[in-house]
């Protein structure tokens, strides 16, 4: 059974039987299978019954290769490793893709607890393990009985459900611990149960048909971007409250303005590209 990786920048590695010459050999990305990369070369790998392809164009182990060629029993397909999608999947969703800057989703828990570090620290840790366990949950429900019952259009209710339980033990827990830090979370704990990052979460993992390890990038992700946003700003709005702010733009004017020019700052992980 023959099988293919990556191997660097320029190479791709084959494990398995290749006859014929280099003419045979076709490798193309999935995404324009139409279009075949150039390959200058076939050479023996360094254990028997593998070839190493080299091609002059750069190779990148994030994305999906089609390969096919004389002596192997099917056009293989060349995936990115598991560590390779999770990695790529949280850098994205946290700096490149952010909730907050880039896609502007839950801002009413984000003015509402970034007035203190204090609060928008405990919210961040809140907020990430409620993102967290409901975007898995959310993940198996959708997958084990909805998919396959064809009950797509029971997302949002099922979802906001998962969501809620979720909410409802962590107000609990928090409740319990820390009295002080659950009072200073007011009703913007409970609003998390409808905020719109814990949401878009599952929502996009099932309109993308995300697999496991993609929906576990994209919750971490997530979850750790809306963290780093809200201590960042909450840093941001402790000074400005030392600062001399006309009357007219103080509280929540001075804060939007603030708020953009973080966007602008996570404006320029835009053209970054990950592995």
């Amino acid at each position: 059974m023959a099988d293919a990786s990556y191997l660097s920048e320029h190479q791709i590695l084959i494990e398995g039987k290749l006859t014929g010459d280099i003419g045979t050999v076709r490798l193309a990305r999935e995404s324009d299978a139409d279009l075949p990369i150039q390959i200058t070369e076939v050479k023996p790998g360094a254990e028997t019954n593998t070839y190493v392809l080299v091609t002059p164009e750069k190779l990148s182990s994030s994305d999906h290769y089609l390969l096919s060629g004389a002596g192997l029993d099917s056009a293989l397909v060349i995936a990115p490793s598991a560590m390779t999608v999770l990695f790529s999947v949280i850098i994205g969703s946290a700096l490149i893709n952010n909730m907050v800057f880039t896609r502007y989703l839950g801002l009413c828990v984000f003015f509402g607890v970034s007035q203190k570090k204090e609060t928008a620290v405990g919210m961040a840790v809140t907020f990430f393990f409620v993102g967290l366990l409901s975007g898995i949950l959310a993940w198996g429900v959708n997958h084990i009985a909805l998919e396959p019952l064809r009950l797509e259009f029971l997302q949002i209710i099922a979802f906001i459900g998962i969501v809620a339980c979720l909410v409802q033990g962590t107000d609990l827990i928090v409740k319990k611990v820390n009295r002080a830090l659950h009072k200073k979370f007011g009703i913007f704990l409970m609003l998390i149960t409808t905020n719109c990052v814990i949401l878009a979460v599952p929502l996009l993992n099932a309109t993308a048909g995300a697999s496991f390890i993609e929906a576990l990038g994209l919750a971490i992700g997530s979850g750790a971007g809306f963290g780093l946003a809200i201590f960042l700003f909450s840093c941001a709005r402790e000074r400005i409250d030392m600062a001399p702010v006309p009357h007219v733009f103080q509280g929540l004017p001075v804060a939007f303005i603030v708020c953009g020019l973080f966007a602008l700052a996570f404006l320029g992980f835009s053209g970054m590209k990950v592995m």
